[in-house]
């Protein structure tokens, strides 16, 4: 992976963050109020998820 393949995916993340409020105002702003009101440890076990599973994905991807 060089430089521009990382430069690439943090403009990918960007773009996909960004589809939620532009499409779904109302559903983005609920969700994002649900999200004040879940436990930490939640948020921690979701979030340790979310980086394993894309570590596996990017493995998977690389590996083929």
């Amino acid at each position: 992976m060089n430089r521009t393949d990382l430069l690439a995916a943090i403009c990918l993340v960007f773009v996909l963050e960004g589809l939620f409020p532009l499409l779904a105002p109302r559903a983005w702003k609920r969700a994002l109020a649900r999200l004040l009101d879940t436990p930490e440890n939640a948020l921690r076990i979701g979030g340790g998820m979310m980086i394993l599973t894309g570590l596996v994905a990017l493995q998977l991807l690389r590996v083929s």
